[in-house]
């Protein structure tokens, strides 16, 4: 029992040194909420459609994806070059690729630029469903099942899209789905 009282006294001596420990511990609490609050500010405050791409002016990645069951031609890496062309990234289970399909159409219906469709992480019957549901926009389309491709891309989520020069190269690169106003004052 005197063991005990005098290890207890020992920890609440009453020198400088012990208070300002306890004061450092009581404070860090603090310091780390104030830390995260802030980090947690500078987050909420960024637009989420502005992440840099670490591939803008950069060559494509190299790749050599199938069709989509029953679709157009297979994408590879050699189809991006000669032409600026747009490159989406489309699953048929995203909501908000269903929201943009429609421009993508009338994309297509105007000829104005090639639009090339990276399918993300489908099944075959799906993809192939959706596209001959909604229409197939796409001059070439391929199955990139594993997602392998995508994140070579540097894809973060479906829909995404791509502008790539006639050199081969990223230009731009779209994150969520497309809006008129995007394509009008950015792509």
């Amino acid at each position: 029992m005197t063991q005990i009282a005098t290890n207890e006294t020992s920890k609440t001596d009453g020198s400088p040194l012990s208070a300002m420990r306890r004061r450092l511990l009581m404070a860090l609490p603090a310091v780390g909420f104030a830390g995260l609050a802030a980090v947690f500010a500078w987050g909420i405050s960024r637009d989420p459609n502005q992440l840099p791409s670490a591939l803008i002016g950069k060559e494509v990645p190299r790749f050599d994806l199938p069709p989509v069951e029953g679709g157009t031609p297979g994408l590879a890496s050699k189809d991006l070059y000669g032409e600026v062309s747009l490159v989406n990234v489309f699953a048929s289970w995203c909501v908000a690729c269903r929201v943009e399909h429609p421009l993508f159409m009338n994309l297509a219906r105007d000829k104005s630029v090639p639009i090339h469709g990276l399918n993300y992480k489908d099944r075959p019957q799906d993809a192939a469903q959706w596209l001959n549901t909604l229409g197939d926009p796409y001059t070439r389309t391929g199955a990139d099942r594993d997602g392998r491709v995508a994140i070579d891309w540097g894809v973060y989520g479906v829909p995404e899209t791509f502008v790539v020069g006639a050199d081969g190269r990223i230009a731009h690169k779209h994150m969520g789905p497309l809006t008129e106003q995007a394509l009008r004052e950015t792509i």
